[in-house]
């Protein structure tokens, strides 16, 4: 699992890790949560995945746009 930058300060996001078909994030040190393209789209994960290596803008893309769009919780 790869840190999240956190450039604002305030994310709950604390970790990323990207796959061809899917990203899986990690919130504050604890729940980790599978993203694919068949749960959330292809467009949804690919800006996803921009978002986390930027380290900017996760948290809220997720809360505004994706939502409960996930696959599994890990």
């Amino acid at each position: 699992m790869e840190r999240y930058k956190n450039l604002e300060g305030h994310s709950g996001v604390t970790g990323y890790e990207i796959h061809d078909d899917s990203i899986r994030v990690e919130f504050n040190h604890d729940a980790v949560y599978e993203y694919t393209y068949e749960s959330a789209g292809r467009r949804i994960i690919e800006r996803m995945k921009k978002l986390a290596a930027s380290g900017k803008g996760l948290s809220t893309y997720i809360s505004r746009t994706v939502r409960e769009k996930f696959g599994k919780k890990l």
